[in-house]
């Protein structure tokens, strides 16, 4: 049995409006407050460059995150964990 060609065309348009609207829906907010506040606790002022490396963790970008927040003077074990935290929803 065959659809009618305007059931399709409406069945077409809904699909690819929910698509849309899929793909224009903001992320999940990553964890960044919670990174700056692990890497606050290390004695490490939280300036841009601490939250742009945060923000590469939020991008699964982990090994560029820990590697910029040790050569902000975070310690290597703490900075693996705040970028762990940055890359989980909260």
């Amino acid at each position: 049995m065959r659809m009618p060609a305007r059931f399709l065309g409406v069945l077409t348009g809904v699909a690819v409006a929910l698509g849309g609207a899929a793909l224009t829906a903001p992320a999940a907010q990553a964890d960044i407050p919670a990174c700056t506040n692990m890497v606050q606790q290390t004695g490490v002022g939280v300036s841009d460059a601490v939250t742009a490396a945060c923000t590469l963790g939020v991008h699964n970008d982990l090994r560029g995150c820990v590697t910029a927040l040790t050569e902000l003077g975070v310690p290597g074990g703490a900075a693996n964990g705040a970028c762990r935290t940055a890359a989980t929803p909260p």
